[in-house]
């Protein structure tokens, strides 16, 4: 039987690759998720997997040439099915003995859809053993990505018989996790496998990209100096290009293993691994300040106007509406107010163009156990108070129970974050990318202030936009304060869109 080997899917906006290695040659034979080849994107490399186990026939894209999503890379001669004396080898991770009793149907338990453009996840705890009687659809385990918890739930109802990727490892989407016998009769496994030794001693498990040795060869780069992205740790030829790119290290940090932690210091303290949320937020947040001219312009706004209106109206309010009045959706509706008149501060920057958006998907950032998560509310120019309210309340609760989609995630034009809540009285925030500005809002704290040449005490707020100076001019940075602070301190002028 002919498999098609096609290209998969390279990403967000990207359409073509180019061909740049083949690891394999027609009549070789090849096993399912061998590497066949690999792409060049213009922003990554991307891995092609044999889909099946068989023998690689015609290679129809030779390398060098340039191909689209889906098109046809190679055919494959798929392999007969095996008899039960003849099954094939299974990864050193899989070597479990399944042994479901009489009447039990062996199910697998696999990865499932992680959301656009995540390929993999860190399996970070299992709630059940080897052993262990599960019913249908209780939770098995928990994976992280590098933006959300995935919970696994069992897909039947019987026991589990074999996990075959453990705390710690990292699985593709749609990659094996356990096996379970369903049935009546289904039962343990006799006896659980001791772990896989590593393959070689002092040895990698994984090679790294061909065409990033390649490189290293002849930049003469040694590959300890390199940090691979690729999975298990897989040196690509990004990496490479980054490692050369990266300026040269001082001479100061070589000093720095002379002098080692007294061992009282080492016994208390913890070291324990981020979790990729907190690895993306790392990298994100350092990718902006290296992309972005970030500059971060202030104001304050008196919120006597907006409280007196809160206080007047909110029981009333949560009595019709289900959902309690605060301040967020008068922030919402202000900004959504002064990003119609300074439209580039919901632009964005796509090469050479500027993307100027005629909707505002309002990210609101929150905080979590977690990490801190921006789910996005999307077109909140057309909506209510009640439904930003409502919105608002919905997914930060499901943001702390680690339940947004990818989906919720993404999207975002512009963002609003209340460092307020924690008692923050004045900060810069920092861009969410590649979006172009993201308000901060802060404590509200009374204050003298001069009111008609009297003092006066009023609850006061700082305001902080930041925003990319390559898109936004000072000008229109404090114009948008400037409205967004008019709006808050007379709420009426939202409601005749003044």
């Amino acid at each position: 039987m002919s498999v098609e080997v096609r290209v998969p899917t390279l990403g967000e906006s990207v359409t073509e690759a180019t061909v740049a290695t083949w690891f394999k040659k027609p009549g070789e034979t090849v096993a399912v998720d061998e590497m066949l080849c690999e792409l060049e994107t213009d922003k990554v490399t991307v891995e092609v997997p044999s889909p099946a186990a068989g023998v690689l026939g015609e290679i129809v894209a030779a390398e060098g040439e340039t191909v689209g999503v889906d098109a046809l890379l190679a055919t494959l001669s798929e392999e007969g099915n095996a008899g039960p004396e003849d099954v094939k080898p299974r990864a050193h991770s899989e070597m479990v003995e399944e042994a479901p009793a009489a009447g039990g149907a062996a199910v697998d338990v696999m990865v499932p859809t992680l959301g656009e453009s995540v390929t993999e996840a860190t399996v970070a705890t299992w709630f059940k053993a080897v052993g262990d009687t599960v019913e249908a659809d209780e939770m098995l385990c928990e994976l992280e990505t590098d933006k959300v918890s995935v919970e696994v739930p069992a897909p039947a109802a019987g026991v589990l018989t074999a996990i075959i990727a453990n705390e710690g490892d990292t699985v593709a989407a749609g990659g094996k996790l356990a096996e379970m016998s369903t049935g009546a009769g289904a039962s343990a496994p006799a006896a659980a496998p001791a772990p896989a030794a590593p393959t070689a001693a002092g040895g990698k498990d994984v090679e790294n990209a061909p065409s990033a040795n390649k490189l290293m060869a002849e930049k003469g780069v040694d590959p300890a100096s390199v940090s691979g992205t690729g999975k298990d740790g897989r040196i690509m030829k990004e990496d490479v290009l980054n490692a050369l790119n990266k300026p040269a290290a001082a001479p100061a940090p070589a000093a720095a293993p002379a002098a080692p932690r007294p061992a009282e210091d080492a016994a208390r303290e913890e070291r324990v691994k981020m979790t990729k949320l907190r690895q993306t937020i790392a990298r994100r947040l350092k990718e902006s300040q290296n992309t972005a001219a970030m500059l971060t312009t202030y104001n304050e706004v008196d919120m006597t106007e907006v409280m007196a209106l809160r206080n007047a109206y909110k029981d009333q309010f949560e009595k019709k509406h289900g959902a309690r009045l605060g301040f967020m959706s008068f922030f919402t509706k202000a900004c959504v107010h002064a990003l119609q008149e300074v439209p580039e501060v919901n632009a964005e920057i796509d090469g050479t163009d500027i993307v100027y958006k005629n909707y505002v998907n309002m990210g609101i950032a929150a905080g979590t156990p977690q990490g801190l998560v921006v789910p996005v509310l999307r077109d909140v120019q057309d909506k209510s108070f009640a439904e930003i309210e409502k919105e608002i309340a919905e997914k930060g609760r499901r943001a702390r129970d680690g339940k947004l989609s990818m989906a919720e995630m993404q999207g975002g034009t512009f963002t609003i974050s209340n460092g307020g809540v924690y008692g923050s009285l004045m900060s810069s925030p920092i861009l969410n990318p590649p979006q172009s500005g993201i308000l901060g809002m802060h404590k509200i704290q009374d204050r003298p202030m001069v009111i008609n040449g009297e003092i006066k005490i009023r609850p006061m707020m700082y305001l902080a936009l930041s925003y990319d100076h390559r898109i936004v001019d000072g000008k229109g940075a404090v114009t948008f304060l400037v409205r967004v602070k008019e709006a808050l301190e007379d709420p009426r002028r939202l409601l005749m869109d003044l």
